[in-house]
């Protein structure tokens, strides 16, 4: 068999307890998910160093709150302050009374929008849109009664900016807008003659022209005031969003890296000689190793009587006197023989169960399992992973039909192999801790069996696992291939499972250039809940190529969509 027979890593029975402590630990507590970005109301988010959990908009709406409860507090001020000027200054008591208006209606306004704004989410688009057009109607009022010429009007371009700087740009372009059309239509009034000036400050000896000419430079000063202000915040978008883009980085190399640590301790075990490298073990004769995990090692070999090739396992030596483990050794020949099909391995046969060395004898594959490629190509384009989802969904299927579970896909159990006419081939490896749904018990009660970053949430709580518990590692895998990252990462088994059974990973969309929609076939993909994912590896395939093509059924639509209402891409549950 072609490629390493990377055993799982096995957790004692208390492992269950541990995940259920961690789940009620304060999040402060626990690690960040170097492979999300979290990102948080439905933005990626990642990391050991982690992004916020929430987009660059989001932190501009934060600070948008944050602005306006300092706004009001100085609109307030001001507002105070010119009432206490006008018992200073003489103008028109008419003037004088509606200014007066105008600045009461301010106050109140922005006493309110203050007293909503105690809390977060009192602020709305809506209720800033208020305030800003309760302070132009207060400003205006100042404008009127200094008049159209007097220093008044640039009192505005401090509200023009501050507003401008909003996330919504409708609310933002009308309140520029409004602010530049009613100074024009105070001054085309005034110089019309069609209203009389009775500003306080009056524009005695200006010509008419000179008088265009104030009106032109105090609409380009509101001008800039709007366009520097939107420039300011679409500067600070790009910028919030490079920073995440270079911390996102980081984490998902962070997260790579782990992964290649594993694969290079993976890779140093396998290839040279072994403890039995040309012994004789049944009709075979052991050649290099070619893979080696927890229970055994694979050997190359050769067939004495008609010299084909095999590949052959052998349980390890110190493992021979643990009974339960030599019948999970010889139970994996039958689960495999069981499946013949093309996209599993094919059993060529299995020692006696009183041999003195058990093997497990294998077609010989040529070729790469998918972790290589992976580390080789870190990703893979859609069209190639939907042939692989389709060919071991044949090989699931199968297993299904049979009523096992193989509970351990990962890359490493996933080989491309090279057909002697040509092409190539997906094909499941290791059932060695696959479980028979028919079995009243399985030899690995008390354990959490599996590679914690592949497995299914009931999986890691020791809960039962059916053929669900495949479709997740599916997911897993698909997610892993698509993105290049893959989405349960940390430093420790422990940490890793935590993440598996309550957090989501970063937005695949994010991560890479895919179609918005395949995020939400990764969403049901990944569903913490068994019931609410695809029943098969060819649905899940079947759902993957309508996204790409932006043809997803729409109830599948609502059910991702349902699922990211709950827990969010990037969210710790």
């Amino acid at each position: 068999m072609g490629g390493t027979t990377d055993r799982p890593r096995r957790f004692p029975e208390e492992a269950p307890t541990l995940v259920d402590a961690l789940a009620s630990a304060p999040l402060s507590e626990t690690a960040v998910d170097p492979s999300v970005s979290d990102t948080g109301s439905g933005s990626s988010r990642a990391g050991s160093a982690s992004t916020s959990l929430i987009t660059a908009k989001e932190t501009l709406e934060l600070q948008e709150i944050h602005r306006t409860r300092m706004f009001v507090r100085v609109a307030i001020f001001m507002a105070a302050v010119q009432a206490l000027a006008l018992a200073f200054v003489g103008g028109d008591p008419i003037a004088k009374g509606i200014f007066l208006g105008t600045l009461a209606a301010t106050v109140a306004a922005c006493v309110w929008i203050a007293w909503r704004l105690v809390q977060d989410t009192g602020y709305t688009t809506r209720r800033a849109t208020i305030v800003a057009f309760a302070t132009i109607l207060g400003a205006s009022g100042g404008v009127w009664f200094y008049g159209v010429f007097s220093p008044a009007p640039v009192i505005i371009p401090f509200g023009v900016y501050f507003f401008s700087a909003g996330q919504d740009r409708r609310m933002t372009t009308a309140v520029y807008a409004t602010c530049a059309l009613v100074y024009l239509l105070f001054a085309a009034l005034l110089l019309s003659g069609a209203v009389p000036d009775h500003g306080l400050v009056h524009p005695v000896g200006l010509t008419l022209l000179e008088r265009i000419v104030i009106i032109v430079v105090v609409e380009t000063i509101y001008l800039a005031s709007f366009v520097v202000a939107r420039s300011s915040r679409e500067a600070t978008l790009y910028a919030i969003d490079r920073h995440d883009v270079v911390v996102r980085g980081l984490a998902q190399r962070d997260a790579l890296l782990k992964e290649a640590r594993q694969d290079l301790v993976q890779a140093l075990q396998v290839g040279g000689i072994g403890r039995y490298t040309g012994e004789v073990v049944g009709p075979y004769r052991m050649g290099k190793v070619i893979g080696r995990g927890a229970m055994g090692e694979v050997y190359e070999a050769t067939r004495l009587d008609n010299r084909a090739e095999a590949a052959v396992k052998l349980l390890h030596p110190q493992l021979l006197a643990e009974p339960d483990l030599v019948e999970r050794f010889f139970r994996e020949a039958k689960i495999m023989g069981a499946l013949n099909v093309a996209n599993v391995v094919k059993i060529l046969e299995a020692g006696p169960s009183d041999a003195q060395l058990p093997y497990l004898a294998m077609e010989r594959l040529r070729g790469e399992d998918l972790a290589d490629y992976l580390r080789t190509h870190k990703k893979m384009g859609l069209r190639k992973v939907l042939t692989l989802l389709r060919q071991v969904g044949v090989g699931l299927d199968a297993a299904r039909a049979a009523g096992i579970v193989h509970r351990d896909l990962k890359p490493r159990n996933l080989f491309l192999a090279r057909l002697e006419g040509g092409g190539e081939v997906w094909k499941i490896l290791d059932f060695g801790v696959s479980k028979m749904t028919a079995e009243e018990g399985t030899l690995t009660q008390g354990m959490i069996v599996g590679t914690p970053a592949n497995m299914a949430p009931e999986q890691a709580q020791g809960e039962t696992v059916t053929h669900l518990s495949d479709i997740f590692a599916m997911g897993v895998i698909t997610y892993r291939a698509l993105t290049g990252v893959p989405p349960f990462s940390g430093d420790t088994p422990i940490e890793i499972l935590f993440r598996v059974v309550h957090a989501m990973p970063g937005r695949p969309s994010e991560l890479a250039s895919l179609p918005p929609q395949v995020d939400l076939v990764l969403a049901i993909a990944l569903a913490k809940d068994p019931k609410d994912r695809f029943g098969s590896a060819a649905d899940l395939a079947q759902a993957l190529d309508a996204a790409s093509h932006g043809r997803l059924d729409g109830a599948l639509r609502q059910r991702a969509e349902r699922l990211l209402d709950d827990l969010p891409w990037g969210s710790r549950g």
